[in-house]
């Protein structure tokens, strides 16, 4: 791969923003990227602040995204950014991530892509029309262990599946902070964050994790949501019966209400042959459970692990990689791509292993479907296949 790094630019993220300065972190770990400019808050001041504090040029800092969109697109190619990531509330994901690609810049975008589906399928239109790449942070498919969990089903270990139960619990959301709490405050308002709200920021996650190491489709969704915090808004809860493409059947559970939980996303699934287990909150094991056999406990960093999961490895055994780091594999395999594609060179399966537009569209297709569920006396409603 050229030496060559990538420029990046950054709208959102500034000061106080939790997720930009993980993005800045994980795209910053393997050297591929170089943040040169930036529209980093909403507030011109604080934009400007939020810049210096990062040390970028004082006329890389932009106090909106369509002047630094514009004004990047006219600088010399080899000084302008290549890519833009944008780490806004969901309803500011659209029009920047259009902007962007119009003016010949790839994306790099927060989840759930967008407000609507009618929204990421324009994006996901505008990505075909322009041949450009555009990445959806599905953090948890990066996990190395994550990676091993999906070449096991590819290999056939499990045999054909049969069942999958993903849950992912949290309990940040168990009171009303949403008055006192810019990060919760737009989360669980309707016209910042969509038609959902623990669905959208963590359901989806699960829904991804469960397609993604099962490599089924989602085909029927039958969903109770509900809202425990009283004058909160948006659904803080819910559970959903699923299933696959293959006849498989599977249970997702989400909560923000779970008192004394903390990020605890889990995922089982069980094929005629054997099972597997992975824990979030012990990102570098996952279990095997054959039928007949004892269970085998694999471990990142270890030898024996496949070429996929090797891919997304930086360190020794014994050394915890974790949520950075799962973040960090998917800046770096949409880095290497781009970077490979515009020196003519081939690019391995597990460099092109990152979640793209259409599984931002997937996403959206399944709250859609959520949604549209647990507001229906029906009890099952057909997830569509984009």
């Amino acid at each position: 791969m050229s030496n060559t790094k990538l420029r990046m630019g950054m709208i959102g993220g500034g000061q106080g923003a939790f997720i930009g300065a993980v993005h800045r972190m994980a795209a910053g770990i393997d050297g591929h990227i170089e943040l040169c400019c930036g529209a980093l808050n909403s507030d011109p001041d604080r934009a400007k602040e939020s810049g210096k504090l990062l040390s970028l040029p004082e006329d890389r800092i932009y106090t909106n995204y369509q002047e630094m969109i514009v004004s990047e697109s006219k600088l010399p190619k080899e000084k302008r950014m290549d890519f833009v990531s944008i780490v806004t509330p969901n309803f500011a994901h659209f029009e920047p991530a259009i902007m962007a690609l119009d003016h010949g810049f790839h994306v790099v975008l927060e989840k759930p892509m967008t407000l609507t589906l009618e929204q990421a399928q324009l994006i996901q239109k505008k990505v075909e029309e322009t041949g450009l790449t555009l990445c959806v942070a599905y953090t948890y498919s990066a996990y190395p262990m994550v990676k091993q969990a999906r070449y096991l089903v590819n290999e056939n270990q499990l045999g054909a599946i049969r069942k999958v139960m993903v849950e992912y619990p949290q309990g940040w959301l168990s009171n009303m902070i949403e008055t006192g709490l810019t990060l919760a405050a737009w989360r669980t308002d309707p016209s910042k964050s969509g038609k959902s709200g623990c669905m959208g920021d963590i359901g989806t996650h699960a829904a991804h994790l469960a397609e993604y190491i099962s490599g089924l489709k989602i085909s029927k969704i039958c969903a109770d949501l509900h809202t425990f915090v009283s004058g909160r808004r948006l659904e803080d809860d819910g559970n959903i019966l699923l299933r696959f493409d293959n006849g498989a059947t599977g249970v997702l559970s989400a909560s923000q209400v779970a008192a004394g939980e903390e990020n605890a996303l889990k995922i089982r699934i069980y094929g005629e042959k054997a099972g597997l287990e992975w824990n979030q909150q012990d990102a570098n094991t996952l279990i095997f459970k054959p039928l007949d056999a004892p269970m085998q406990i694999f471990r990142a960093g270890q030898a024996y692990l496949s070429p996929l999961a090797k891919h997304n490895i930086r360190l020794p055994a014994g050394h915890p990689e974790g949520y950075i780091e799962a973040f960090a594999n998917i800046y770096q395999n949409f880095a290497t791509s781009i970077l490979a594609h515009r020196a003519g060179t081939a690019v391995s399966a597990e460099i092109m292993d990152f979640p793209t537009v259409s599984d931002g569209i997937r996403g959206m297709q399944f709250l859609e479907t959520v949604i549209a569920s647990g507001q229906s006396e029906q009890k099952w409603t057909d997830l569509p296949d984009q």
